[in-house]
């Protein structure tokens, strides 16, 4: 989708005042630079925009440890300097995808509930140091760097580790060294080498809060996560909250997952949006308001609200698929022997 958006809207970027950078892989990459140049181009500030693209790749990857990695980083400026960004991540093991959503409208702090929404099924509880929770380890991890330095940190880290299994040869006498047991070069010494070196780095930048650390060069979620977890134990800095994502089934998907998209619903839907935009753009923010209120009621709602269990609202939409227009990579959804037309949606 990004993709197509950056070659769909590039000829009229100049007359619609949207620029769209990034993409998959190589294409995420460039990013910074495609924002520099836009900043040179349309006179915004190319430089902070990096930082920002940057800082939001490494919330997501480093601050966020949910088990999913990005592999797509979108990032959307205005002419104004508003912008928004879309990043996703994947989980290879679940077969599962996440989107995390950011918007530069109301946004307070980069590392302090900064998302304006995450969207996939919900896991239990990870790593999320944006939690609003999470400001004690936050701060703890720069007290960590500044007074326990590297040394102790990696030391405390490892003893936290779950203990693996010892082979034969790996036997040490003295196991109260953080030695290996053994003369050859293994991964997990590698590990222990490369958190040291990222921990003396940060510690040597001296970050003066949380999302300078984060931009540390080298600094990812294995030094965050170990840095959070000897904050826990020295601190009491919990880390570790409730999965902030929301399942969003509303449209379906393209694969046929959780169902076809209901192209009619998704028509309808795109007409009620493009509506409410052209009013407020007219100084008739009325309908908007509304989308915004009901959106909130919905949210508060989804913590007491009762119904059919998702595999039963599956079924149903696959049920109506047909008459929703429903249509996904394998073609348009045939009507379902026996059954009757459904009614409006």
């Amino acid at each position: 989708m990004i993709g197509a958006l950056k070659r769909g809207l590039a000829p009229l970027s100049g007359e619609l005042g949207l620029h769209v950078c990034g993409g998959r892989g190589k294409q995420s990459r460039r990013t910074p630079d495609e924002l520099v140049a836009i900043g040179d181009r349309v006179g915004l500030d190319g430089a902070a925009l990096a930082l920002t693209s940057r800082l939001v790749a490494k919330v997501d990857s480093a601050a966020v440890q949910d088990g999913f990695d990005l592999y797509l980083h979108g990032f959307i400026v205005a002419d104004d300097g508003q912008w928004g960004g879309v990043q996703q991540g994947m989980n290879g093991e679940a077969r599962q995808a996440r989107r995390y959503h950011w918007s530069s409208e109301g946004l307070g702090s980069f590392v302090d509930a900064p998302h304006a929404a995450i969207e996939g099924r919900v896991g239990g509880e990870i790593v999320n140091l944006t939690d609003r929770r999470a400001a004690a380890s936050r701060d703890a991890q720069l007290d960590l760097l500044r007074d326990l330095g590297p040394d102790r940190i990696v030391r405390e880290a490892a003893a936290l580790e779950p203990p693996k299994p010892a082979a034969k040869d790996d036997q040490p006498m003295l196991p109260h060294l953080v030695l290996p047991g053994h003369h050859d070069v293994r991964p997990a010494d590698v590990m222990i080498r490369r958190l040291h070196g990222t921990l003396a780095a940060a510690a040597e930048n001296g970050p003066a809060d949380f999302p300078e650390l984060l931009l540390v060069p080298g600094v990812g979620a294995r030094t965050v996560r170990s840095l959070a977890m000897v904050a826990e134990v020295i601190h009491g800095a919990p880390c570790r909250f409730a999965d902030p994502a929301r399942f969003s089934l509303a449209h379906g998907g393209k694969d046929r997952h959780p169902y076809p998209v209901p192209i009619k619903v998704f028509d309808r839907t795109i007409a009620v949006m493009k509506d409410a935009v052209g009013k407020a753009k007219l100084g008739n923010e009325e309908k908007l308001a509304a989308i915004r209120r009901l959106d909130a009621q919905a949210r508060a709602m989804e913590r007491h609200a009762t119904g059919p269990t998702l595999p039963d609202f599956v079924v149903e939409e696959f049920r109506n698929s047909h008459d929703y227009g429903g249509r996904s990579v394998f073609g348009w959804e045939p009507p379902v022997a026996g059954e009757r037309a459904a009614g409006s949606f």
